[in-house]
Formats: C-alpha cells, structure tokens, sequence
C-alpha cells in the first residue's frame, strides 16, 4: 500500500507533484529509489528542481480554425529569451494554441489536465514537464483567451512574439480586422467601447480629474465642467473606438469600422505583470563561495 507518508517522503525528495509520485510509487511497489530513479529518467524530477525560477520570458501566439470562426490567445513563459527563440519551444506553443481551440478549456489547470492533441497518452501537463526537461528552463503556461465569432476571427503577432491580438468582428473583412489589431497592439487599448468601462472606474477618474482641476486653483463649480469635459481624452485612451487611427489620425477608430463591430478582443504583452528577479553577479558568486 502506497502511503502518504511514502508520497510525501518522495515529493520532498524529489520536488516532483504529488500525484506524480504516486504514480511512479505504485508502479515500482512503493521502493522509494526506484520511484525517484524513474521520476528522473522521465525528466519529472528535474523539471520539478527548476519549477522555483521565475519565467518572464516566452511567447505570445495565436491560432484560428480553418473556417476563421474560433481563435485562441496563449502565453507561454520560458526562463530566458533565448529559449522563446527555439523552434521546439515555438511549434509547443503553436500547439497549446490549437489545444486551447480545439477543445476549449474554462482554465489553465483544465488545459494542463486535458489529453494532448499533439502527443497522443499523455497529458498537455505531462507535455509541459517533457519539455521543461529537454530544454532545460523552468516553463509554464500562464494565459489564454478564446473566442467564438458569427462574423470573423483575426490576429496579429507583433515582434517575433512579443505581443498578440485576437479580435472577434461582426459585418467586417480580413483586411479591416487586421488593421483593427494593429491599432490595438499600438494603442493598447482597454475596452471596445465607453459601456464596457465599469463604473467605479469612471468615478475615480472623476475624482482624480476633478482634484488635479482643483489644485490648478480653479473654483468647484468649474472644475466639475472641466472634469467632464477631460474625461472625453480618458475615453480616447481606453476605448478603442474613441481612439485616434494609428493608420490616419484624422479619424476614429468608429469611422473606419462603418458598419463592423468589434464583439471583443485580446491583447497580450510577453510578461507583462511579472517581477522579474534582477540578479547581482557579484552577490550571486558570493553566495556561491560561502556555501
């Protein structure tokens, strides 16, 4: 019988998860060696090891189906740039695209639980731990956003990976949704339109407004038609169809969409949101000599 105990002795031993210890514990009658041996040769124990080092780096990729009505968005997080560069690490990526399409997780944890699409018997997670082990870099899938469309699916990936949009367009054309993506992956916008800004949002951006208003020594009474007249250029910023087209400045985006609609979109920015650890090579040799 396969313990707890036993399962965590391993776990702590190895840095493997717990239902990977399990298994490898079941499979070899509960011999702790050969357990942690063949959790070694399957690269899972080594994956593990790097688990702890922070992964910033990667890709951001987009994938549609053949018809153009469904499009998935993913980041995938490598250790280093040189990584994100390495054909293996970018067909895997393509291919948690396609997963994420194909067979539409609600979660990342669901996605890593599924069957892999690409490698038949095995789990897109035990996918993942393969190639943590054959790379070398810790790696992890952080994100994803997938959309169905009655019109359109389009995207854009912008400096090798970098950044990738994925818009979902009614009453529009290939060319117009290409432009639409470009204009979101430059101007960053937040929103489609002014109904979709929530409202406690608003209110603070009012609230701000109003006492930079204040402070410039204008009367409140002022200051409140000043406010709502600045919130148009907080509008600008954040929506998409109140921005400036980055292709003709002239117009708004809403002018050149016509009859289309934006239903929504994605953009995605290669680690963004995550500290990265900045490391002293001084105090890293340091640390090394003292232990």
């Amino acid at each position: 019988m396969i313990t707890a105990a036993l399962v965590k002795e391993l776990r702590e031993k190895t840095g493997a998860g717990m239902m990977d210890c399990k298994k490898v514990l079941t499979e070899t009658d509960g011999d702790l060696e050969k357990a942690s041996e063949l959790l070694r040769e399957r690269g899972i124990a080594k994956a593990a090891k790097k688990s702890g080092r922070i992964a910033a780096e990667g890709l951001v990729e987009a994938y549609i189906s053949e018809d153009g009505k469904i499009g998935a968005v993913v980041e995938v997080n490598s250790e280093t740039d040189f990584v994100a560069k390495n054909e293996e690490f970018k067909k895997f990526v393509m291919e948690v695209a396609k997963q994420v399409v194909e067979n539409n997780p609600a979660t990342v944890e669901e996605l890593l639980a599924q069957p892999s699409i690409a490698v038949p018997g095995k789990t897109v997670n035990e996918v993942l731990i393969e190639k943590i082990a054959t790379i070398g870099e810790n790696m992890s899938i952080r994100r994803f956003a997938r959309f169905e469309s009655k019109g359109l699916i389009e995207k854009y990936i912008h400096g090798d990976g970098k950044i990738a949009v994925l818009v979902n367009m009614e009453n529009g054309n290939k060319e117009l949704a290409k432009d639409v993506c470009m204009q979101i992956a430059a101007a960053r916008p937040e929103y489609v339109s002014r109904e979709q800004v929530p409202a406690e949002r608003l209110e603070k951006e009012k609230e701000i407004l109003k006492a930079q208003t204040m402070n410039e020594g204008k009367p409140e009474a002022i200051a409140e038609k000043i406010v709502m007249g600045r919130i148009s250029k907080f509008y600008e910023e954040i929506c998409l169809v109140d921005q400036e087209f980055v292709k003709d400045p002239s117009v708004k985006v809403s002018q050149i969409l016509k009859d289309a609609k934006v239903v929504e979109f994605a953009r995605f920015e290669k680690g963004e949101g995550i500290e990265k650890k900045e490391e002293n090579f001084a105090d890293e040799v340091m640390k090394q000599l003292n232990n």
